[in-house]
């Protein structure tokens, strides 16, 4: 039986995670041998958007795919990006009229893989429907390879599990992206979909979310605005491994995985 792997790593929060993640990957592919690498880079540039040396940066390591999310629009230096370079998705269901691409095949080693990205709508942006669009995607791409593996960008885990139900049997993996909590879910659903409601951060876990603690606590005690900043310390990979036949597509394997581990205490 021939494999496809897939190694995915949840939203990058900040240069130092960025460079942190570089450092470590070869490690990390030693032990998650993979053939195709995709990351969430939606917060690598000071918590918004992705530049193109950040981009490149993760390329040059071996990242095939990066995919973004909400944050994306929030720098407009992250746009030529998107028109420059299709490796760099961002959520297919935004209105065309927007640059850059949703999805993207690509082959490597005589393996052929399929990575679309969709966004939520719950307590997100009211942007076109996520179910139809992903039904559009796997219409075009259906034809050039079974393994399609979908990063959903969304906060609600509902949402996130009602769209596995949607697209169980339709592709190999669906992981979700967003709220920076890994969860403790992975499984293969009934018709050999890989699933995930979220892969995590990767960033300062000495903050919340990865921003500043001291900060993030003013806005919900004094519930008025204060800018955030990125924290700084404890920088973890938060991440996901996908085994898949080549041949149905159909997932054989998910591991999720925290590196460093945690271990008695969440600063250590």
């Amino acid at each position: 039986m021939s494999h496809t792997t897939i190694l995915f790593f949840g939203d990058i929060v900040g240069d130092h995670s960025l460079a942190y993640l570089r450092d470590h990957l070869p490690k990390l592919r030693e032990i998650y041998p993979a053939d195709f690498i995709i990351a969430n880079g939606e917060n690598t540039w000071e918590g918004k958007g992705i530049n193109e040396q950040e981009a490149n940066s993760l390329f040059k390591k071996g990242v095939d795919v990066i995919t973004t999310g909400n944050h994306i629009w929030e720098n407009w230096k992250s746009r030529p990006l998107l028109e420059k370079d299709n490796r760099v998705l961002r959520p297919y269901n935004y209105p065309d009229e927007n640059p850059g691409m949703g999805y993207i095949s690509l082959e490597k080693a005589n393996k052929k893989l399929t990575v679309v990205q969709i966004q939520g709508r719950a307590y997100m942006q009211p942007i076109d429907c996520p179910f139809k669009k992903i039904d559009l995607a796997l219409l075009k791409t259906r034809e050039y390879s079974p393994c399609i593996f979908v990063d959903f960008h969304a906060e609600a885990t509902g949402e996130k599990m009602a769209m596995a139900w949607h697209l169980d049997g339709k592709i190999s993996a669906l992981v979700g992206t967003h709220t920076h909590i890994q969860t403790n879910d992975a499984s293969i659903f009934p018709d050999g979909m890989a699933y995930l409601t979220d892969v995590g951060m990767t960033g300062p876990y000495n903050s919340v979310l990865g921003m500043k603690k001291e900060i993030a606590l003013k806005r919900v005690k004094l519930q008025t605005a204060h800018k955030f900043e990125l924290a700084e310390g404890d920088i973890r990979i938060a991440g996901v491994h996908v085994t898949i036949d080549t041949h149905t597509g159909k997932a054989l394997k998910i591991q999720q995985f925290m590196y460093p581990q945690f271990e008695n205490s969440l600063i250590g």
